[in-house]
Formats: structure tokens, C-alpha cells, sequence
């Protein structure tokens, strides 16, 4: 399972790339609001500098038309740059124009299988099922990841699974029993990925051990 980081933040992503797990970036225009007055593009463009892979540029624009404009403004400022749609009506119709030009497509807030059948359909190169804002409301976000993998199995669709909206260590490990190609995280739960009290408890055994040896 590839880890995508969910942020605009240029030293988190420069930190989860120096710590080799930072297979992608996943972008919106909340988190690019976060980060201040920048440029749109020159920001996804410095992001597209430290990571390799595929980086998530987000429409704004409510029509087919705009969103081309903005997709094909968008796809030039690197070759690992995805664009984003939304799962509308207009969301898939550019999605399946854009599909048709060989611009790779995160088809985004998805939360129903039948929206996954969809995105899938339009020629989308990423499915974003948001997990956590279904758990927000009372439902079981994982359910809906787990059909999607599902469905997808059946089918040669290219689509890959992109597990979004995931608020703990506990999503991403359910997200990889269920076989989803990629989980995209903020930085807070990569970190909370590596805690456990025995590891801490042993390390520091270990080394009270050495010390008490009096070797150097």
C-alpha cells in the first residue's frame, strides 16, 4: 500500500519524503488555504520538487468547462501533478475529457459505491473515498472502502482505491487488511504510526544495559 500525505505544508512533506514514506501528496483548497497567502500553482509546483510521485491539484470551478480550463492549466505545471474532480455530474465529465487526453484524474469525495462505480467508468486514475467524514456522521467508513475493493476486484478497471479522510492508525491498518492501493494521511498520523510503549520501553532497556557495561 503506497502512503499519499494529505497536507499543503512544504515541511511536513519534506519530512515524510526524509523519512521514505511519502509516496504522493493529496492537496485541497482548505489545505492550500492553511498555508497562508501563496500562489496556487508556484506552491503545488514546490511540493512537485521534493515528491516524485503523484501530487493531487484540486478544481474549483463548478462547470465542465472550467474544470478542463483549470486541468489543463493545472497538468502543466509537472508531469506528476493529478487533477482533481469532484464527484458531480460536471466532476465526471471532465473527468472522462480528461482521462481521454492521458491527464491522470483523482476523482474526489466519494461516498457510496455507486459513486465509485462511476468515477471508475469515467476513466478516473483515483477513487478518493472519504472514510472519516462518514464515521463523522454515525456510519462506518470503512464499509464503504471495503465494497469498493470489492467491486473493483471484479472488474480490470484501472482505477486505484486512494483510502482519504483517515484520522488514525486504526484506519490505515484496516485500510491495508482490506487491500486498498493507497492511504493518504495527514502528517500527525504517520507519526502516531510508529508509537507503541513497548518499543520506547525496550529501546530505552537496551541502552541502559549498554551503559551500564561501561562499553563505548
Amino acid at each position: 500500500m503506497k502512503f499519499f500525505l494529505d497536507t499543503a505544508n512544504l515541511k511536513e512533506i519534506r519530512e515524510a519524503n526524509d523519512l521514505g514514506l511519502c509516496d504522493g501528496v493529496t492537496t485541497n483548497p482548505t489545505l492550500v488555504s492553511k498555508e497562508g497567502d501563496v500562489d496556487f500553482k508556484q506552491h503545488v509546483a514546490a511540493i512537485c520538487e521534493i515528491v516524485k510521485g503523484p501530487v493531487s491539484a484540486e478544481v474549483t470551478s463548478q462547470d465542465v468547462d472550467g474544470m478542463l480550463r483549470e486541468g489543463l492549466e493545472y497538468s502543466k505545471i509537472a508531469p506528476n501533478v493529478v487533477i482533481k474532480c469532484p464527484l458531480t455530474r460536471e466532476g465526471l465529465k471532465a473527468t472522462r475529457r480528461l482521462a481521454d487526453d492521458g491527464i491522470r484524474v483523482n476523482v474526489t469525495l466519494c461516498f457510496s459505491p455507486a459513486q465509485a462505480i462511476l468515477a471508475a467508468k469515467a476513466g478516473a486514475s483515483f477513487i478518493s473515498p472519504f472514510l472519516g467524514r462518514l464515521d463523522d456522521i454515525g456510519e462506518n467508513g470503512l464499509n464503504l472502502l471495503q465494497s469498493i475493493v470489492e467491486i473493483y476486484q471484479n472488474y480490470s478497471w484501472k482505477t486505484e482505491v486512494l483510502a482519504a479522510s483517515l484520522r488514525h492508525p486504526i484506519h490505515v491498518i484496516e485500510a491495508a487488511r482490506m487491500g486498498a492501493d493507497i492511504a493518504t494521511m495527514p502528517f500527525k498520523v504517520i507519526e502516531q504510526l510508529f508509537n507503541h510503549p513497548l518499543t520506547e520501553k525496550g529501546q530505552a532497556q537496551f541502552l541502559a544495559d549498554w551503559a551500564k557495561s561501561g562499553r563505548k
